[in-house]
């Protein structure tokens, strides 16, 4: 199922597989945990089949719209609504807003996808996306990127104390917390990601510019892999593999390998 061409065990989540993990495997109290106290000005946003066109026939005419929640009563309420758009990605806006819903700052962040790497096998992101396969990546390319996320992480520490690495489900995201960085202009965010990408990082310049304000949320499905988003230690780095470990594989594919 699924037209791009992933590593062994990753596929494409149904949609009935995508209800059973926000029904029983999402885990609200570490996406709580996550926030801190600032879960009342945190907007989520989910995409509902932009590129399985999976999705609920209700929905089909946002299939690939994406779609902002930023009404909720509670995380319990975000889950429900997420049960109900059974979307193939959940987000959230990076962005900070007072009461008035007026923008503060934005939390700093680098994206780094394995198909942004140029491989020896495969070729570069071009190449990639001439032929169809523009999300495709293979073990050696998540390697790469894997070691390329802790060597970023040792550079940013010494300018940022407060950082946290996620595993998205394909690549990885290093958040900074730190309080100078939300309050970074758009011109010294710009200069991080040209000279991050200078280097030779395989980084997303739109995510750590600004011009995509959403991030993969922790603790998510993944629908296009079936992987759970999940916070990483930086010393876990090294020995971090998605096809194995426990924390990023849903149930439903236990279930589905048990027969």
């Amino acid at each position: 199922m699924g037209r791009y061409q992933f590593p062994e065990g990753m596929r494409y989540s149904t949609l009935e597989e995508r209800k059973r993990f926000y029904t029983t495997e999402f885990d609200i109290n570490k996406l709580s945990n996550w926030y801190e106290r600032r879960i009342g000005r945190v907007k989520f946003a989910v995409i509902i089949g932009r590129h399985t066109k999976v999705f609920p026939e209700k929905y089909r005419e946002d299939l690939e719209t994406t779609i902002i929640i930023d009404e909720y009563r509670d995380l319990n309420d975000v889950r429900d609504q997420i049960i109900d758009f059974l979307p193939e990605s959940a987000y959230y806006d990076r962005n900070v807003y007072d009461k008035h819903d007026c923008k503060k700052g934005q939390e700093l962040a680098f994206d780094l996808d394995p198909e942004n790497v140029t491989c020896p096998i495969h070729g570069g992101l071009a190449e990639k996306m001439e032929r169809g396969q523009g999300l495709s990546f293979c073990n050696l390319e998540f390697n790469i990127v894997r070691d390329q996320a802790a060597e970023l992480y040792e550079g940013l520490a010494k300018s940022f104390s407060k950082l946290r690495i996620v595993y998205s489900g394909r690549g990885f995201h290093i958040h900074v917390f730190d309080q100078e960085a939300y309050e970074l202009n758009r011109k010294e965010r710009l200069q991080i990601a040209r000279s991050t990408k200078k280097k030779g990082f395989a980084i997303d310049e739109w995510v750590t510019v600004g011009e995509m304000r959403l991030i993969r949320l922790p603790f998510s499905l993944h629908g296009l892999v079936s992987r759970i988003v999940v916070p990483l230690d930086k010393n876990e780095l090294e020995r971090f593999d998605p096809i194995s470990d426990e924390r990023c594989i849903p149930k439903f594919l236990d279930l589905a390998t048990s027969f």
